[in-house]
């Protein structure tokens, strides 16, 4: 099953899903919010779509660590989220990820245009992509000295 990466703002929801093998993110679409019933059909549709078992909301913490308004509002939407799909939800430190995607996009000489479209789901990507390469488990490495041909 697939993770969703969500970048909750006040007029948009970037969304992000993972790959079936949980490693890598892509970016999917961004939401226009319209009303919270509108806004968890949308998502529901979506998840039902890429097949998703689990999201993870981005988590806007201040430069310091602390939480404004903008984490509580992502709180209580994670809460909401969780309750109205009946699927887990976890939430993310996404300090800087819309900077990130900002210079992504600015890097690869994106239109002032085409950047205000992708935004939010390429902060999705990134908020994804973070919890994905932190909950990856721990590969074996096996080196050619451990190797041993007798079974």
């Amino acid at each position: 099953m697939r993770t969703f990466g969500l970048d909750y703002g006040t007029k948009t929801i970037g969304v992000a899903v993972s790959d079936g093998l949980g490693l890598t993110a892509q970016t999917v679409t961004t939401v226009r919010r319209t009303s919270l019933k509108a806004d968890l059909a949308a998502l529901g549709r979506l998840a039902q779509e890429h097949e998703v078992s689990r999201m993870v909301i981005g988590l806007p913490l201040n430069m310091d660590g602390s939480e404004g308004p903008r984490a509580e509002a992502s709180r209580k939407f994670a809460d909401v989220v969780a309750q109205a799909l009946s699927i887990p939800v976890e939430l993310w430190d996404e300090r800087l990820s819309t900077v990130a995607a900002t210079r992504t996009l600015l890097e690869a000489d994106v239109s002032r245009a085409r950047r205000k479209e992708v935004i939010d789901q390429l902060a999705a990507q990134f908020i994804l992509q973070g919890w994905l390469d932190a909950h990856r488990p721990p590969e074996t490495h096996l080196h050619a000295d451990d190797y041993d041909p007798e079974p």
